[in-house]
Protein backbone atom coordinates (compact mmCIF):
# COMPACT_ATOMS: atom_id res chain seq x y z
CA UNK A 1 0.00 0.00 0.00
CA UNK A 2 1.73 3.65 -1.16
CA UNK A 3 0.88 4.89 2.59
CA UNK A 4 2.14 8.42 1.50
CA UNK A 5 -0.10 9.43 -1.51
CA UNK A 6 -0.43 12.98 -1.53
CA UNK A 7 1.94 14.13 0.75
CA UNK A 8 4.30 16.21 0.45
CA UNK A 9 8.08 15.98 1.29
CA UNK A 10 10.78 18.02 0.97
CA UNK A 11 14.34 16.60 1.74
CA UNK A 12 17.47 18.53 2.54
CA UNK A 13 20.69 17.19 3.24
CA UNK A 14 24.06 18.03 1.71
CA UNK A 15 24.77 14.38 0.90
CA UNK A 16 23.80 13.21 -2.03
CA UNK A 17 23.20 9.32 -1.18
CA UNK A 18 21.12 10.22 1.73
CA UNK A 19 18.96 12.34 -0.45
CA UNK A 20 19.06 9.59 -3.51
CA UNK A 21 18.01 6.74 -0.58
CA UNK A 22 15.55 8.64 0.82
CA UNK A 23 13.84 10.57 -2.65
CA UNK A 24 13.84 7.02 -3.86
CA UNK A 25 11.88 5.61 -0.54
CA UNK A 26 9.68 8.15 -0.38
CA UNK A 27 8.75 8.23 -3.84
CA UNK A 28 7.74 4.50 -3.84
CA UNK A 29 5.71 5.23 -0.65
CA UNK A 30 3.63 7.61 -2.99
CA UNK A 31 4.66 10.73 -1.60
CA UNK A 32 5.65 14.09 -3.94
CA UNK A 33 9.30 14.74 -3.06
CA UNK A 34 11.66 17.61 -3.63
CA UNK A 35 14.87 17.84 -2.32
CA UNK A 36 17.26 20.54 -1.37
CA UNK A 37 21.68 20.55 -0.71
CA UNK A 38 21.98 23.43 1.35
CA UNK A 39 19.96 25.63 3.87
CA UNK A 40 19.05 28.72 1.46
CA UNK A 41 17.88 26.61 -1.37
CA UNK A 42 15.63 24.63 0.98
CA UNK A 43 13.60 27.78 2.30
CA UNK A 44 13.45 28.82 -1.61
CA UNK A 45 12.20 25.29 -2.49
CA UNK A 46 9.57 25.38 0.80
CA UNK A 47 7.94 28.72 0.01
CA UNK A 48 7.09 27.17 -3.78
CA UNK A 49 6.37 23.42 -2.58
CA UNK A 50 4.44 24.00 0.45
CA UNK A 51 5.70 20.71 2.03
CA UNK A 52 3.98 18.65 4.79
CA UNK A 53 6.73 17.69 5.79
CA UNK A 54 10.43 18.61 6.02
CA UNK A 55 13.55 15.97 6.70
CA UNK A 56 15.98 18.33 7.72
CA UNK A 57 20.09 17.90 8.26
CA UNK A 58 21.23 19.68 10.96
CA UNK A 59 25.34 19.61 9.88
CA UNK A 60 25.14 21.60 6.71
CA UNK A 61 27.49 24.36 5.25
CA UNK A 62 26.71 28.47 5.13
CA UNK A 63 23.03 27.33 6.35
CA UNK A 64 22.64 25.34 8.97
CA UNK A 65 19.60 23.38 9.52
CA UNK A 66 18.28 24.95 12.94
CA UNK A 67 18.93 28.17 10.79
CA UNK A 68 16.50 26.22 8.65
CA UNK A 69 14.07 24.95 11.15
CA UNK A 70 13.44 28.88 12.61
CA UNK A 71 12.68 30.27 9.59
CA UNK A 72 10.28 27.69 8.66
CA UNK A 73 8.76 27.87 12.04
CA UNK A 74 8.74 31.44 12.38
CA UNK A 75 6.68 32.03 8.79
CA UNK A 76 3.94 30.33 10.08
CA UNK A 77 4.16 27.34 8.76
CA UNK A 78 1.95 24.21 9.64
CA UNK A 79 5.15 21.99 8.36
CA UNK A 80 6.15 19.16 10.37
CA UNK A 81 10.35 19.24 10.35
CA UNK A 82 11.97 16.76 11.41
CA UNK A 83 16.00 17.03 11.71
CA UNK A 84 18.34 14.54 10.86
CA UNK A 85 22.00 15.02 12.91
CA UNK A 86 25.46 12.22 12.74
CA UNK A 87 25.53 13.42 16.90
CA UNK A 88 23.49 12.47 19.81
CA UNK A 89 23.64 14.85 21.93
CA UNK A 90 21.45 16.16 24.04
CA UNK A 91 22.03 19.68 23.77
CA UNK A 92 21.30 19.43 20.00
CA UNK A 93 17.52 18.02 19.95
CA UNK A 94 17.43 20.22 22.94
CA UNK A 95 18.05 22.73 20.94
CA UNK A 96 16.29 21.78 17.70
CA UNK A 97 13.04 21.17 19.39
CA UNK A 98 13.36 25.06 21.04
CA UNK A 99 13.50 26.08 17.44
CA UNK A 100 9.78 24.64 17.13
CA UNK A 101 11.38 20.92 15.14
CA UNK A 102 8.56 18.47 15.47
CA UNK A 103 10.88 15.03 15.66
CA UNK A 104 14.80 14.40 16.02
CA UNK A 105 16.74 11.27 14.03
CA UNK A 106 20.03 10.24 14.65
CA UNK A 107 21.98 9.59 11.84
CA UNK A 108 22.20 6.27 10.85
CA UNK A 109 19.05 5.28 10.93
CA UNK A 110 16.24 2.98 9.10
CA UNK A 111 13.82 3.86 6.84
CA UNK A 112 11.26 1.98 8.35
CA UNK A 113 11.88 4.65 11.70
CA UNK A 114 11.65 7.20 10.00
CA UNK A 115 8.70 6.29 7.74
CA UNK A 116 6.93 5.63 11.20
CA UNK A 117 7.77 9.22 12.52
CA UNK A 118 6.67 10.59 9.48
CA UNK A 119 2.93 8.66 10.05
CA UNK A 120 3.18 10.05 13.18
CA UNK A 121 3.60 13.56 12.73
CA UNK A 122 0.94 13.34 9.71
CA UNK A 123 -1.19 11.86 12.03
CA UNK A 124 -0.50 14.69 14.26
CA UNK A 125 -0.54 18.10 12.22
CA UNK A 126 -2.79 16.83 9.49
CA UNK A 127 -5.17 14.57 10.49
CA UNK A 128 -7.28 14.72 7.77
CA UNK A 129 -4.71 14.00 5.15
CA UNK A 130 -4.19 10.24 5.88
CA UNK A 131 -7.86 9.05 6.97
CA UNK A 132 -7.72 5.86 8.19
CA UNK A 133 -4.17 4.46 8.22
CA UNK A 134 -3.58 0.55 9.07
CA UNK A 135 -0.61 -0.62 11.06
CA UNK A 136 -0.55 -4.82 10.80
CA UNK A 137 -3.64 -5.64 12.48
CA UNK A 138 -4.47 -2.15 13.76
CA UNK A 139 -6.49 0.15 11.80
CA UNK A 140 -6.46 4.10 13.79
CA UNK A 141 -9.13 6.12 12.36
CA UNK A 142 -7.99 9.87 14.51
CA UNK A 143 -11.49 11.23 13.06
CA UNK A 144 -13.80 8.88 14.70
CA UNK A 145 -10.77 8.51 18.01
CA UNK A 146 -11.01 5.03 17.42
CA UNK A 147 -8.48 1.83 17.03
CA UNK A 148 -9.78 -1.25 15.71
CA UNK A 149 -7.29 -4.42 16.34
CA UNK A 150 -7.60 -7.49 14.29
CA UNK A 151 -10.98 -5.77 13.30
CA UNK A 152 -12.79 -5.52 16.43
CA UNK A 153 -12.75 -1.95 17.90
CA UNK A 154 -10.65 -1.45 21.53
CA UNK A 155 -12.54 0.27 24.31
CA UNK A 156 -10.54 2.90 25.30
CA UNK A 157 -10.20 5.72 27.56
CA UNK A 158 -8.94 9.03 25.59
CA UNK A 159 -4.99 8.90 27.25
CA UNK A 160 -5.21 4.99 26.12
CA UNK A 161 -6.35 6.23 22.64
CA UNK A 162 -3.14 8.67 22.28
CA UNK A 163 -0.84 5.98 23.80
CA UNK A 164 -1.71 3.44 21.80
CA UNK A 165 -2.04 5.46 18.92
CA UNK A 166 1.76 6.68 19.87
CA UNK A 167 3.37 3.49 20.05
CA UNK A 168 1.72 1.58 17.36
CA UNK A 169 2.41 4.56 14.72
CA UNK A 170 5.81 4.14 16.23
CA UNK A 171 5.84 0.48 15.73
CA UNK A 172 9.45 -1.25 15.55
CA UNK A 173 10.76 1.59 17.22
CA UNK A 174 12.08 1.60 21.34
CA UNK A 175 10.13 4.47 23.17
CA UNK A 176 11.51 5.29 26.71
CA UNK A 177 9.26 6.33 29.66
CA UNK A 178 10.27 9.68 29.56
CA UNK A 179 9.86 9.93 25.53
CA UNK A 180 6.39 8.32 26.04
CA UNK A 181 5.05 10.79 28.95
CA UNK A 182 6.41 14.10 26.64
CA UNK A 183 4.38 13.32 23.45
CA UNK A 184 1.52 11.51 25.22
CA UNK A 185 1.40 13.27 28.42
CA UNK A 186 3.04 16.74 27.47
CA UNK A 187 5.90 18.45 28.16
CA UNK A 188 4.52 19.82 31.94
CA UNK A 189 3.22 16.93 33.18
CA UNK A 190 3.97 16.59 36.68
CA UNK A 191 3.44 12.97 37.74
CA UNK A 192 5.30 9.83 38.46
CA UNK A 193 7.08 7.98 35.46
CA UNK A 194 5.36 4.64 36.61
CA UNK A 195 1.66 6.28 34.94
CA UNK A 196 3.23 4.39 32.15
CA UNK A 197 3.77 1.24 33.12
CA UNK A 198 -0.02 1.33 34.59
CA UNK A 199 -1.09 2.53 31.22
CA UNK A 200 0.18 -0.25 29.07
CA UNK A 201 -0.26 -2.96 31.85
CA UNK A 202 -3.85 -1.93 31.00
CA UNK A 203 -3.54 -1.70 27.33
CA UNK A 204 -1.86 -5.55 27.35
CA UNK A 205 -5.37 -6.69 28.53
CA UNK A 206 -7.36 -4.86 26.58
CA UNK A 207 -5.46 -6.45 23.54
CA UNK A 208 -5.22 -10.24 25.15
CA UNK A 209 -1.12 -9.88 24.92
CA UNK A 210 -0.68 -11.24 28.31
CA UNK A 211 2.96 -12.96 27.14
CA UNK A 212 3.73 -9.43 25.84
CA UNK A 213 4.86 -10.21 22.62
CA UNK A 214 2.64 -7.42 21.00
CA UNK A 215 3.96 -4.72 23.55
CA UNK A 216 7.41 -5.17 24.66
CA UNK A 217 9.26 -4.12 27.57
CA UNK A 218 13.57 -3.30 26.49
CA UNK A 219 14.48 -3.15 30.63
CA UNK A 220 16.69 -0.39 31.06
CA UNK A 221 15.11 1.18 27.37
CA UNK A 222 11.26 1.17 27.44
CA UNK A 223 8.47 0.01 24.49
CA UNK A 224 8.94 -1.43 21.33
CA UNK A 225 5.47 -2.67 19.60
CA UNK A 226 6.03 -5.30 17.52
CA UNK A 227 3.72 -6.04 14.24
CA UNK A 228 3.15 -8.80 11.90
Amino acid sequence: MRTLNGIKILVVDDEASIVQFLEMGLANEGAQIATAEDGRIALQTAAEFQPHVVILDVMMPDLDGFAVCRELKQAGSQVAVIMLTAKDEVEDRVHGLSLGADDYLVKPFSFEELLARIHARLRNQFPNLLGEVSCGPFRIDDKRKEIRYREDIVELSPTEYELLKYIVMNHGVVLSKSLILEKVWGYDFGGEQNIVEVYIRSLRDKLGDKEHRLIRTLRGAGYRVDLP
